[in-house]
């Protein structure tokens, strides 16, 4: 096993990222969302309130436009998005939010609070306000959709 010492700090970020989104899956398993995988939840994840284009999915998620196309028609198959046409420019269509994808985002909510309360009590008040501000800060430089 690796010391801690040795861990570099993208993966200290990663491993409590995915013991999240493990436990997010479970519970939307649970509640019966169990019909669409980890790669169609980051797409999903990336649909704003008001629609996004296909090409802005597919940029965020960094997979290809072909790719999110697939993945997108997999979600609107399972009722978690439709297409609509996009007011702005007739050419383009949003993927927008579905009441199936609505109706599981109180249930990955409500996990999330729990986890977060979980590592509040493990951290204190304090550093947990500090990690929630530093990676904060950091996503100043690492996310151009911020």
């Amino acid at each position: 096993m690796v010391a801690e010492s040795e861990l570099n700090t993208g993966l200290l970020l990663f491993i409590p990222y995915r013991a999240l989104e493990n436990r997010v899956f479970a519970a939307l398993a649970e509640a019966g969302f169990d019909d669409f995988t980890p790669a169609q939840a980051r797409v999903l994840q990336r649909v704003g309130p008001n629609g996004t284009r296909l090409t802005d999915l597919a940029e965020q998620a960094q997979v290809t436009k072909q790719t999110a196309g697939f993945l997108v028609d997999q979600l609107e198959k399972a009722g978690y998005v439709r297409r609509m046409p996009d007011p702005t420019d007739k050419r383009a269509r949003l993927v927008c939010l579905a009441e199936r994808a609505r109706a599981a985002q109180p249930v990955a909510a409500a996990v999330i609070a729990e986890i977060e309360k979980e590592w509040e009590a493990h951290l204190g008040k304090r550093r947990m306000t500090q990690l929630r501000q530093a990676l904060t800060m950091l996503r100043e430089i690492t996310d151009p959709y911020a």
